[in-house]
């Protein structure tokens, strides 16, 4: 037997219950999605409650993704001094009892700092769960991020059911989000015990001492760009989609909701299935065909706005974006010379920048010529990301 088998026959043997820690991993990745569905699906009755115009909630809504951006780099620093998991000791129980300060905002500055503190826990967890699957890939030596993605998205169908549930029975969003507190506690108090110990990673550069401020690594910043260009898709489908079926498609009152939920379904679907298909086509290759499918998805709903062409559009956007987040993370995650927490916040600060300026811009380009015209401009993004990875080096 040689070295290297002995070494990968060693680390195998330090993890004997492998389908263990990736169920646990997983339901960390449901929980983070469940909260943020939980929020979703009480937000137009917080909005009434508080008495807010759609300008000044717009506005109390952004304290949320800047939060996130702003605590990019120093989640991954925490991550990587303290090892994902102690930051998840306690990142997810304060992301979940963020939900309550939400839940009694009684005035508008007060939902704002909410916002705030929910997405400064928020960004903390999506870097220490992220890292924890990075880990896991290492453990399992194949691809199983796509699937952890999965688990957020059926989060995303799970809390916007319960929250359904709960606007029917008439309970208050924070007894609510009491409640989502206790769901995700419980899961939390299982499934600890069993993550990935939390290694403390600190690469030194050969040849003297890491510099505080250094250039951000050029293949990092190339996978940020694809993420940015997939996450500005999504977000446009997260924002924009019903809107776009009610005065483009001009679906229905009942159906209004058909492009959202369509592209929803692809979106887990894809996840679940995107594992397999990196391992029997690579990485670049899904990739390529990913931002294929996202532009000629959103061209075939801006060339044919009908109901039918349009939900079939939907479902092949959805199925575009589904694998390309989950496989940058990874890739970012197995870099040579960076710790994985400092390479995902990395990635995730370019990337994150799609979600901030793709919703807007559609806005914008739809004030002046049309949303029809706004869906063509973030087709192109999806073109980009398929050149985007054919050049890239830092994909494997």
């Amino acid at each position: 037997m040689n070295i290297n088998t002995t070494v990968l026959q060693i680390e195998s043997d330090k993890y004997p219950e492998k389908g263990r820690i990736r169920i646990a991993i997983f339901m960390f990745y449901f929980s983070m999605g469940f909260c943020f569905a939980s929020w979703a699906s009480r937000i137009p009755e917080i909005k009434t409650a508080l008495g807010l115009s759609d300008a000044a909630f717009g506005t109390i809504l952004f304290a949320l993704p800047v939060a996130q951006f702003l605590m990019m780099t120093f989640s991954g620093k925490l991550v990587t001094n303290f090892g994902s998991r102690k930051v998840i000791l306690f990142a997810v129980p304060g992301y979940a009892f963020c939900l309550v300060n939400l839940g009694l905002s009684a005035h508008g500055w007060q939902l704002a700092i909410a916002l705030f503190l929910f997405g400064v826990f928020g960004n903390m967890c999506n870097i220490s769960i992220n890292t924890q699957g990075v880990e896991a890939e290492k453990i399992f030596k194949r691809p199983i991020m796509a699937s952890f993605h999965g688990g957020w998205s059926v989060a995303g169908f799970t809390g916007a059911l319960v929250g359904l549930a709960m606007i029917n029975l008439k309970i208050q969003p924070a007894f609510h989000f009491l409640i989502v507190v206790a769901i995700v506690s419980f899961i939390a108090t299982l499934n600890y015990g069993k993550l990935v110990p939390g290694k403390v990673e600190k690469v030194i550069p050969i040849g003297g001492k890491k510099k505080l401020y250094s250039k951000p690594d050029k293949g990092l910043i190339q996978l940020g760009i694809i993420g940015f260009c997939s996450m500005a898709s999504e977000g446009a489908m997260f924002d924009w989609s019903g809107i776009y079926f009610k005065d483009v498609v001009q679906a229905p009152h009942a159906l209004i909701i058909l492009g959202y939920t369509s592209f929803m379904i692809t979106m887990a679907a894809g996840r679940f299935m995107a594992d397999r298909l990196v391992l029997k086509f690579g990485r670049k290759n899904l990739l390529r065909v990913s931002g294929i499918l996202i532009s000629s998805g959103l061209l075939i709903s801006v060339i044919f706005p009908y109901m039918i062409p349009s939900t079939i559009a939907f479902m092949m956007v959805g199925l575009g974006v589904s694998s390309i987040v989950p496989s940058i993370y990874s890739a970012a995650g197995r870099h040579a010379t960076i710790a994985p927490g400092i390479a995902l916040a990395t990635v995730s600060s370019v990337s994150y920048l799609g979600f901030l300026m793709g919703p807007p811009l559609i806005g914008y380009i739809s004030a002046a010529a049309g949303l029809r015209y706004s869906f063509a401009v973030i087709g192109i993004f999806g073109f980009c990301i398929t050149l985007l990875v054919s050049k890239i080096k830092a994909m494997h």
